[in-house]
């Protein structure tokens, strides 16, 4: 989606104000490419991870594969993304809770934090952990969708809560589930190349476009934007473990 003008869309990005970016892996070959965005782009860092709609095309090999990768340097700061999505049809729940598994464990291994994707599957996810004795999480629940009682669920394990662009939609109406969410464990993001900002002509989003997720939450707290900011960006490089660009 950026091959054709990354340089632009970092300039932009920079311009309003974003400092770091985490791209994710869907696959063991963007996982591989993220890795070489941080050569290219200081203020990139990587994410490695099979996504749940990528599960069932995964080959023997690639979770051990995803493992070495995302211990073999430290640029790569998560697992993911990972998780289930039964959105579309249910054909491939069980490989996407094989993979799932596996992506945890090899997370825990390495002491690395997660990236969660979930879609159409809350009560699911919540009966995976259960199921699997998994009580606590470093990581976080990636463009969340779930209703207030699923945040809590998910916050009382530990897990950071992460909201995108649909949020400023005219017809977004869970403006209760992120005033849930306690601000040291709140994170912003874009999703980027989907689910560009209300009042956009682009369909394609952008890490430029998280200041207006900054904007609605700010609206929502009823805080000052560059507070917003100040606080999520904390808490990003205490979660992934991001150095100060200012140091």
């Amino acid at each position: 989606e950026f091959d054709r003008d990354r340089e632009a869309v970092m300039a932009r990005a920079r311009q309003a104000g974003v400092e770091q970016i985490i791209s994710l892996g869907t696959d063991l070959f963007s996982s591989r490419q993220n890795l070489q965005l941080t050569r290219q782009f200081p203020e990139v860092f990587a994410a490695a991870g099979i996504h749940p709609s990528e599960a069932h095309r995964a080959r023997p090999g690639d979770v051990e594969a995803v493992k070495t990768l995302a211990q073999s340097d430290p640029r790569v700061v998560a697992v993911g993304e990972i998780g289930l999505d039964f959105y579309w049809d249910s054909t491939y729940h069980r490989e996407q809770y094989e993979i799932f598994r596996e992506m945890l464990r090899i997370a825990g291994e390495i002491d690395k934090p997660v990236v969660i994707h979930n879609r159409a599957a809350q009560r699911e996810m919540e009966w995976f952990f259960q199921e699997a004795g998994i009580e606590t999480l470093d990581g976080v629940m990636h463009c969340f969708a779930g209703e207030v009682i699923d945040a809590r669920f998910y916050l009382e394990m530990g897990l950071h809560i992460s909201f995108t662009a649909n949020i400023t939609f005219r017809n977004f109406r869970a403006i209760d589930v992120i005033r849930c969410v306690p601000l040291e464990r709140l994170l912003l993001e874009t999703d980027s190349p989907y689910i560009a900002p209300a009042g956009t002509s682009e369909k394609r989003n952008e890490p430029a476009n998280v200041i207006r997720v900054a904007e609605k939450i700010a609206e929502i707290y009823r805080l000052p934007r560059e507070e917003i900011a100040r606080i999520t960006t904390e808490n990003a490089r205490r979660l992934f473990r991001l150095p100060d660009p200012a140091l």
